[in-house]
C-alpha cells in the first residue's frame, strides 16, 4: 500500500512533542537532548504500530487510536522504569497531543486520499 510511508508522521509527532516540551521548559532545542527525551515514546510508537498493526491500515483512525493508546501509555511506563517524571498533568499533556496529532495527520490523510 502506498500509505505505509505516512507512518514516518508517528515519529514525527513524537519528535515535535519532545521539542516543544524541551522548549516550553527551558531545557533547550539541542538534538541529542530532544532524541533523549522522545526515546520512550519513539520505542513506544514502534510497539503501537505492531500492536494495531499499522502497516495494513495507516490512516484509519481506530489504527491512530492504537498507536497513540500505546505510545502514550508505554512512554510513561518506560519513563518511570528509567526515573524520568510521570506526573499527572505530563500525561494528560502527553496524551492529548500525542493523539489529536496522530488522528489529526490521519484524518487530514484520510480526506485527501478521498
Amino acid at each position: 500500500m502506498r500509505q505505509r510511508w505516512l507512518l514516518l508522521l508517528d515519529p514525527v509527532v513524537v519528535l515535535a512533542f519532545a521539542a516543544i516540551g524541551r522548549d516550553t521548559h527551558e531545557r533547550g532545542s539541542s538534538i541529542g537532548g530532544t532524541l533523549e527525551t522522545a526515546a520512550p515514546f519513539l520505542a513506544a510508537t514502534a510497539a503501537g504500530w505492531l500492536v494495531a498493526r499499522a502497516w495494513r491500515k495507516p490512516l484509519a483512525l481506530q489504527t491512530g487510536l492504537g498507536v497513540a493508546g500505546t505510545t502514550v501509555a508505554l512512554g510513561m511506563v518506560i519513563r518511570r522504569v528509567a526515573g524520568r517524571g510521570t506526573a499527572l498533568p505530563f500525561v494528560v499533556v502527553a496524551a492529548l497531543f500525542l493523539g489529536g496529532a496522530m488522528l489529526a495527520w490521519r484524518a487530514a490523510a484520510a480526506r485527501l486520499a478521498n
